[in-house]
């Protein structure tokens, strides 16, 4: 790959450095202002890789690489770093406390949140929550408290253990928090085959022309596992008693925020010691227990959004990772929230990937864009979201090359189509994905009325969620062909995304600026941490694939073992005529022969493309040892 992740991960670290820690102090915000959403992006600009690549470490001091240490100097050394990065993580959990009430953590969307036209938003509407809010601090709590919990074994004074108590107590309640606004955001829109959605979604999963009751009845007996599984959804949002109907079709995912009406979720808190001696878990008030305040009153509409959804799985995710299990990163409680979210995931995965390749014919509908939802909007990047769906889909049931190889093409004609890997024309319509993105009208923001001024969400990530899922496609792929074409895509997107950098003397290589690229978009001087973070989530996915052992390709193991075997048989024939008695020249070559041959050996069917280069050299230097034989034979 022409993609260098280590150097560019280096890069943004020292630019995110210098744009925010000026004067000793962590300055918050960008171009979008200061809000809960925007601000734990800018921190995970350097927590994630910090927690997610193992290079990239500042845990453990004494192992820090030193080019780490030369990306982060303004923060100071292997000890100090570390420090700063708690104090400024610390500061943005009490920053989005509410105090007054009831100390709950803040999940509000504030600027990010737009207007049509010229109104403006009440305040009360700025401080809506909202699932991107939710997704982002369970990534920034679990990277926190992971790195605490690492970071813990390296400190021995009284003071700076009691730091990463408080920050880990923080953490922790605004993860449980977090948890618990996902619960309530989950939606389940249930409607009848003849409605307006019913029969949205029977256009897009028809591709034969069979009559409307014979792909509903199909489409039932494909989720009736899915369908039955609603029944365990028992806390939180996303009941439903409506799907027992023949004729009712659904769509499952995440709504923009707490649903209307949705039901508070009780927290329960065990106490061991009460379970030791009755043998049953005890629920008890214990003076430790977090506190995440009153739970807020839904007022999101009760529907799916894709963008929300995509956002909620992707948190969702990292739940029970390896890192979160292997560090045992969740309570009692927040398992317990956490399996409850693992059903939904599991439902929502299942599916969206059942809608986008229903029918398993020649065409799927996600090969047949733009993808339509079911209020009727068409849009390039609908069918980047589904295809990301679908992409979790086959991570987890590891599926065959050809299902990847039909995705890998899909995203060929995504970046196509938004002009990532197309030049751009005048008037081209694939800009608005980039700039200013999809608008997502949020149903349910207004503060008194329908009538009133409805918020927006702009979603501006297509090329980096394009590169994102090209990694993850490429890394599944067992073929090496398909994979290298992944790659080659995955190279051209960067290419993309690196000619957006900004080019200011403050925050330089710094995203976004796609101006540099669609000519007749205004220029911007602040950096989007928005963009920024997800610029290095694709570039963490890409450093964690080039860190893996190469495909394996089997003709070439074939062709390496049969190389060895003549090397071999040609190693002791050399052996057999004493050509080591020869020289102490030609007894070093031998010998030299015989290290490489067990090199070779070894890794053969791992490597065997490097066990053939191997294998060349010891036959090249095994026939010049038998050319200088001949030779002299023959002057004799």
């Amino acid at each position: 790959m022409r993609i260098e992740p280590r150097q560019h991960l280096l890069e943004t670290w020292r630019a995110t450095v210098e744009s925010s820690w000026r004067d000793g102090e962590w300055h918050w915000g960008g171009r979008d202002g200061s809000n809960s959403i925007s601000d734990a992006e800018q921190l995970l600009c350097i927590l994630l890789p910090a927690t997610q690549v193992t290079p990239f470490a500042l845990d453990r001091p004494n192992a820090t690489d030193d080019a780490m240490l030369d990306a982060l100097r303004p923060l100071g050394d292997e000890k100090t770093i570390p420090m700063h990065l708690i104090r400024i993580a610390t500061d943005y959990f009490n920053r989005y406390l509410d105090a007054e009430n009831g100390n709950r953590p803040v999940f509000s969307g504030g600027s990010y949140f737009r207007a049509p036209g010229d109104d403006k938003l009440a305040d009360e509407q700025l401080g809506r929550d909202i699932v991107d809010s939710f997704a982002i601090s369970v990534t920034l709590s679990l990277a926190s408290i992971g790195f605490v919990r690492i970071f813990r074994q390296s400190v021995t004074k009284t003071n700076l253990r009691r730091e990463l108590r408080n920050l880990e107590r923080l953490a922790s309640a605004r993860l449980t928090a977090a948890m618990v606004g996902l619960l309530r955001s989950f939606s389940t829109h249930v409607f009848e085959s003849d409605d307006a959605p019913g029969k949205i979604l029977l256009q897009t999963i028809n591709r034969s022309g069979v009559p409307s009751k014979t792909v509903v009845n199909q489409f039932r007996t494909a989720l009736q596992e899915t369908i039955a599984s609603f029944g365990e959804v028992l806390i939180g949002s996303g009941q439903t008693e409506n799907l027992e109907s023949a004729n009712a079709l659904f769509e499952c995912g995440w709504s923009w925020g707490i649903v209307k009406n949705a039901p508070t979720v009780e927290l329960e808190y065990k106490d061991s010691s009460a379970a030791s001696t009755t043998g049953k878990a005890v629920i008890v008030e214990a003076e430790d227990r977090e506190e995440i305040g009153p739970q807020p009153e839904g007022i999101a509409e009760n529907k799916p959004y894709l963008y929300f959804t995509v956002v909620a799985i992707d948190a969702i995710e990292d739940l029970f990772s390896e890192r979160t299990r292997v560090l045992g990163l969740l309570n009692e409680e927040q398992q317990r929230l956490s399996r409850a979210l693992q059903l939904r995931w599991d439902l929502t995965l299942t599916y969206w990937a059942t809608v986008a390749t229903f029918g398993g014919g020649p065409s799927w509908p996600l090969e047949d864009p733009p993808w339509q939802t079911t209020d009727g909007l068409r849009s390039e990047y609908y069918t980047l979201l589904v295809t990301s769906i679908v992409v979790k889909d086959l991570v987890r049931k590891r599926g065959s090359d050809t299902r990847l190889a039909r995705i890998g093409a899909v995203l060929t004609d995504l970046a196509n189509e938004s002009r990532v890997t197309r030049k751009h024309r005048a008037e081209d319509t694939g800009i608005r994905l980039h700039h200013p993105g999809l608008e997502v009208n949020l149903e349910g923001s207004a503060v008194d009325s329908p009538d009133d001024t409805r918020a927006s969400w702009f979603v501006g990530e297509f090329a980096t969620l394009l590169l994102q899922r090209c990694v993850v496609i490429a890394g599944l792929l067992s073929d090496v062909e398909e994979r290298a074409i992944l790659l080659r895509l995955a190279d051209r997107v960067w290419d993309h995304l690196a000619r957006r950098r900004l080019e200011g003397k403050l925050h330089r290589r710094l995203w976004d600026q796609p101006s540099n690229v669609f000519e007749e978009l205004s220029d911007h001087e602040e950096p989007s941490w928005y963009y920024t973070e997800r610029v290095v989530v694709g570039l963490i996915s890409t450093a964690n694939l080039l860190s893996q052992e190469p495909l394996v390709n089997d003709r070439l193991v074939v062709r390496a073992y049969d190389l060895l075997h003549e090397a071999e048989h040609l190693y002791d024939m050399e052996r057999m005529r004493g050509s080591a008695e020869a020289s102490l020249e030609v007894m070093d070559v031998l010998t030299e022969i015989q290290d490489k041959l067990e090199r070779a050996r070894a890794i053969a069917r791992s490597r065997p493309g490097a066990a053939t280069a191997l294998v060349n050299w010891i036959l090249m230097e095994l026939d010049g040892l038998d050319a200088v034989r001949q030779n002299e034979s023959t002057a004799v």
